[in-house]
């Protein structure tokens, strides 16, 4: 099927705290390490506790800016990088999944306010419901279709490809 983006593409930026199964974020017109750097404090203000926060980020070239960096540095956040193509190692990726069943699939947004409040919509039934049969199966469902990319079992070593 043929379509048009009419209005362009925004990137959803999105946050997940392991230890509260919580997850948020933004639509943002753009990449950029501006937009990074805004959901990286938003982290930071999620916990103003001052412990160290563990961020785990793929190696696009504007997370590993000297900007975001220092205010790492500064503000008790270590960045930890996922290996290029292993985006499976990531536990946000798992989440996505259902984002996109739930928001996304057989949708037309008029608009990307519209599609925003769509997606913001579902992370707030989301964190409600974060045990919901229904989000557990599309998490999985994810997951699978993640490390199938690259032959990974669910124990992490590789499928026998041999004939």
């Amino acid at each position: 099927m043929t379509y048009r983006r009419t209005h362009g593409v925004t990137y959803f930026h999105g946050c997940y705290s392991v230890g509260d199964d919580r997850l948020w974020g933004v639509n943002r017109r753009r990449k950029g390490t501006a937009n990074t750097l805004a959901a990286l404090k938003s982290i930071r203000a999620a916990r103003p506790d001052g412990a160290p926060i563990y961020v785990i980020l793929d190696n696009l070239s504007f997370h590993i800016g000297a900007d975001i960096r220092r205010w790492a540095q500064k503000n008790k956040v270590e960045l930890c990088f996922t290996p290029t193509y292993a985006s499976w190692a990531n536990p946000i990726e798992a989440h996505f999944g259902p984002l996109r069943q739930f928001t996304l699939a057989n949708s037309h947004h008029r608009s990307h306010p519209a599609q925003t409040q769509a997606l913001h919509r579902y992370l707030r039934w989301r964190n409600a419901n974060a045990r919901h049969p229904d989000v557990l199966a599309a998490q999985r469902k994810e997951r699978a279709r993640i490390r199938s990319e690259k032959c990974i079992r669910w124990g992490g070593r590789p499928l026998n490809t041999a004939a």
